[in-house]
């Protein structure tokens, strides 16, 4: 289990608490400059017959421009921004983590829940400024009989505290299983050596092939869910 381990690379101590620069900050830091340095490249002539680095940014953008507008209508445009910042952060996190002898950071807990959690508070704080004390009604579903009214709110409020901890868990245990589950055959491989080695070695290049897919569709339900939790602090019901 050695891939999913912290190390420190540069101590650091402020006011008392460990602050210290380690292997997952370093590769957030390589997806930011990642993610950056391919936008302002992929955009620097925005011909009119675009390139295949200016297509792909094109389709990153359309991409996630729609899968915000389908969710949450043309009022959750002005936060396509942060949508986008947050798809693409994650889905470079998960795909760096592809690549061998790297580190993936969605595979630690901290960090997914980090995110999940932000995410939510920021979008409890948009639903007050926006509704008011009528943010709340999203706990009331319209049209529920006064008698059970109770009974919903409590499954409401427990339903929108566990969002942080649902939206973290799903992205941080995908990731961890199926890199643990490559490692275990790659395992196989070696101990069954050069004659039976081969059938977990077919199964590891499949399971590679669906790792990428699956870290691609983590970025996409880490970005979607969160559209669809904007949604409710735009519109509630």
């Amino acid at each position: 289990m050695h891939q999913f381990e912290i190390k420190r690379l540069v101590d650091l101590d402020v006011f008392g608490l460990d602050a210290s620069f380690t292997n997952s900050g370093l590769f957030m830091v390589i997806a930011v400059v990642l993610i950056t340095a391919f936008m302002l490249w992929a955009m620097r002539r925005q011909q009119m017959v675009p390139s295949r680095s200016q297509s792909v940014a094109e389709l990153s953008y359309e991409f996630v421009a729609n899968m915000l507008r389908d969710n949450t209508g043309q009022a959750g445009m002005p936060y396509f921004p942060f949508i986008f910042t947050l798809f693409m952060f994650v889905l470079a996190l998960n795909m760096l983590g592809m690549v061998p002898y790297s580190f993936t950071v969605t595979s630690h807990i901290i960090v997914t829940f980090a995110l999940a959690a932000f995410i939510i508070l920021g979008i409890t704080v948009l639903g007050f400024i926006k509704h008011g004390v009528g943010f709340l009604r999203l706990f009331v579903p319209k049209g529920v009989p006064m008698v059970l009214v109770p009974l919903i709110v409590v499954i409401e409020v427990i339903s929108y505290l566990t969002r942080p901890l649902s939206l973290s868990v799903r992205l941080f245990a995908n990731m961890m299983a199926g890199h643990t589950m490559l490692k275990v055959f790659g395992a196989f491989v070696v101990a069954l050596g050069f004659l039976g080695g081969w059938a977990p070695l077919a199964f590891m290049v499949g399971f590679t092939a669906l790792e990428v897919l699956v870290a691609f569709l983590q970025a996409y339900v880490f970005a979607i869910l969160t559209c669809i939790y904007l949604n409710d602090a735009l519109h509630l019901h």
